[in-house]
């Protein structure tokens, strides 16, 4: 009986400018010498091509060598060949985190931070893409820890926390895996979230009482005071203030950058969109309505003869209560809670993030930012696309699709 041939591995990588035809060459030569593939990666990086491609050859490893190098030389590409590749070095498996690093700059240095810290903890990079070139630039790097157990997520969050507070730069953890891809609603809170400011100091500037409400906001957001309590103290200054009040405010509203954009995506893959706030019925109402939203709620103000009594009625949206509302909202869209995504910026948004299967805190205060999945630091809530793991380019591309103008123009 005679032997079975013996098989060698054989790792080939092409590198040079991109263009058409390049892996249909290659590939012609490998199925010439009958090879058996056992893994191909490819990468482009601004035009230059990287790709590798592991084969296994029982006959003439030489001559295919020489025969992949004549072909790659056809379509001027560089090419090199090693022959008996260890196959004891097993097969990279499947990233076990996702880190959206996110800075405006981005400096070597402060990314050389976060690469050293990650060596540090032993963790590997084993891919990097950029995801954003405005209004920040994004890079998404596909890690693996050496012993992924539930104590190392929280062990990369705190390590990577404290570097993006030395460097400047915003770095979301995420598990990979279906659960990343698989998110389907998003509520955001309003105030200094979705739009610029606070709606009841707006209110309050009307009334006269903007400094003494100001007070009790940074207050109740800082943790300091129980929300419903400061909520029933800035709303008894208002007591007297014309209705009409509303609708001045309401038409003054301005959206946090990337607030329109934000939602246009997340609604465009399917997501439910919605608010749920600690302000006011009529006001978030207007809003919800003119941005397209699935669901809202918000605080009712008592009216009387045309003015507000200084009193709220029904329940308050407090901290427990915009949990219990995203709950409610989840479970009316059959959504499972670990495929919601909550973002606000104050304490009292605490339960409602925590609650979340992705917690986002935006410029926030630093209780929220302590319980919070992910901090991002940026004005600009279109940031939250790089993290759910859409690209600046996709969006653009869609927006281009339906005739938007690009807003970097």
């Amino acid at each position: 009986m005679s032997p079975q041939p013996t098989s060698t591995p054989v790792l080939v990588t092409v590198t040079g400018p991109d263009k058409p035809g390049v892996s249909s060459v290659l590939f012609a030569v490998l199925t010439r010498h009958g090879v058996e593939i056992l893994d191909v990666e490819q990468v482009t990086i601004r035009g230059q091509l990287v790709l590798g491609v592991l084969v296994s050859t029982d006959h003439d490893p030489e001559g295919l060598q020489e025969a992949v190098e004549q072909a790659m030389a056809t379509v001027t590409m560089h090419v090199t060949v090693e022959m008996d590749v260890d196959p004891q070095t097993p097969a990279r498996v499947g990233s076990s985190h996702v880190l959206v690093v996110l800075g405006r700059p981005m400096p070597a240095r402060a990314f050389a931070e976060v690469a050293r810290r990650l060596a540090a903890l032993d963790v590997n990079i084993d891919a990097i893409r950029r995801v954003a070139d405005y209004p920040v630039t994004g890079l998404e790097l596909r890690v693996s820890v050496a012993q992924d157990t539930p104590e190392s997520d929280a062990q990369l969050r705190s390590a990577l926390a404290d570097v993006s507070a030395r460097v400047d730069l915003d770095v979301a953890v995420e598990r990979e895996g279906l659960t990343r891809r698989a998110k389907r609603l998003v509520v955001f809170d309003v105030d200094s979230t979705l739009i610029q400011g606070e709606v009841i100091e707006m209110l309050a500037a009307h009334a006269g009482c903007e400094a003494e409400v100001r007070e009790i906001t940074e207050a109740a957001m800082r943790g300091e005071l129980d929300f419903t309590a400061s909520l029933e103290r800035r709303v008894a200054c208002l007591a007297g203030l014309p209705v009409s009040a509303l609708d001045e405010v309401a038409d003054s509203l301005t959206l946090t950058p990337g607030a329109r954009t934000t939602i246009r995506t997340l609604k465009r893959i399917g997501f439910r969109c919605g608010v749920v706030s600690g302000g006011f019925t009529p006001i978030i109402e207007r809003l919800a309505e003119d941005l397209g939203l699935d669901f809202h709620v918000a605080n009712d103000l008592e009216v009387e003869d045309g003015k507000l009594t200084g009193r709220v009625t029904g329940e308050v949206v407090d901290r427990a209560g915009k949990a219990t509302a995203l709950r409610r909202f989840a479970d009316q869209f059959d959504i499972p809670l670990s495929q919601c995504v909550a973002i606000g910026d104050g304490a009292n948004d605490i339960d409602m993030l925590s609650t979340a299967g992705l917690g986002v805190a935006f410029n926030a205060k630093p209780a929220l930012r302590e319980v919070a999945d992910t901090a991002l630091s940026h004005p600009y809530l279109d940031v939250v696309l790089f993290v759910l793991g859409v690209t600046r380019a996709e969006v653009e591309a869609a927006d281009a699709a339906d005739g938007l103008p690009l807003p970097r123009q």
